[in-house]
Order: structure tokens, then sequence, then C-alpha cells
């Protein structure tokens, strides 16, 4: 299977099992006639292992260490990239930045191991303003670890693009656009 047509697939199977329509709250606060949870999609089989590819494709060549973003969404897309990576001979960490520290346990806000100075794909699945990678991006430099690219599965083009192109390499998969839908801004 080629580049463009794993790309395609992994489309086409979000398409069909995580868009709806409706009203929707989004985690912005936009409200919103149409809502993609990627969840109904990251834990099928055949969408992990294809996301894995997409972000193997997106990555192999920003020579980063580690790879993650804030739970709940850049948990499986960590692990299916940490796979890809395995099966390339090449080592990848994984982790994910919770939301808040819990009370018990070790209480670290950065979960699975993040080296110091090490450069990392920061990832979210779907984007609108940007600000919940934002959240994973501050946590990560604040561990002294550096930010090579963001990446996400779905911009919404709503202002995620002009929140980090001035400071980071920003990768999406998809955007709201190769849905069909129209929605947002026009990109940079």
């Amino acid at each position: 299977m080629t580049e463009a047509s794993r790309r395609r697939r992994l489309l086409e199977l979000f398409k069909t099992r995580a868009v709806s329509f409706g009203r929707f709250t989004l985690a912005s606060g936009k409200e919103s006639t149409y809502y993609i949870n990627s969840k109904k999609a990251l834990f099928h089989s055949e969408a992990a292992a294809l996301l894995g590819e997409a972000l193997w494709d997106l990555t192999k060549d920003l020579n980063v260490q580690a790879i993650g973003g804030l739970e709940l969404g850049a948990i499986p897309m960590a692990t299916a990239a940490v796979v890809r990576y395995h099966q390339e001979g090449r080592t990848l960490e994984g982790f994910f930045v919770r939301k808040e520290v819990k009370g018990h346990g070790s209480k670290e806000r950065i979960e699975g191991v993040l080296p110091a100075g090490a450069r990392v794909a920061v990832v979210d699945d779907v984007l609108t303003t940007g600000g919940s990678a934002l959240q994973a991006v501050e946590a990560v430099e604040a561990a002294g670890a550096s930010v090579a690219a963001v990446i996400c599965i779905v911009d919404r083009l709503q202002g995620a693009r002009k929140l980090f192109t001035p400071r980071y390499d920003y990768r999406p998969i998809f955007t709201i656009r190769d849905f069909g839908i129209a929605e947002g801004e026009q990109p940079a």
C-alpha cells in the first residue's frame, strides 16, 4: 500500500467512524455543527496501524526522541507511533501530559519517559484553536525538552495553525476540508 493510499484509507475510516453532525460545544468553547470523536477511529485496529504509518511518515525526518501530548487523544497516537518506530528499528519514547496532576502515586504531570533535552513531536487528535496542544507544548518545554513539531490528525482550520507556525513546525495529517466540511478559516 502506498503512502497516498494509506492516507486515503485512514481518512475514509475517520469519515465513517468519527464524524457526527448536530450541535456540539468543543473543548475550545466554540459551538459547532459537527464533531470528530477520534476515539471511535483510533481504537480500531486498521486505523491505529494506518495512524502509526502516517505519524512515521510525518516524523521520520525530525530526529525526535519522544512523542506525546495532552491526555486523552495523544495516548493512542503516541502508542501507534512508538510501535511503528520499533518496526523500523528506531527507538522512540511515548508519553502523555495529564490535564491535572493526580493526588496520589508519583504525582507526575508527564507520564511515560520524556528525557530532558529530548526533541519531541507533540501530538493531538483534533485541533480547533490549539489550546489543548499548547498545554502539552508548555509542559514539554517546562520539563526541559524541545518541541520539534506539533502534529494533529485533523486541523479544523480555526486558529491552531496561526498559534503554532510562528514558532513550531506544524504538520496536520488532514484538515477539515479533506472531510468535505467547509467550516473554518482559510489556511495561512
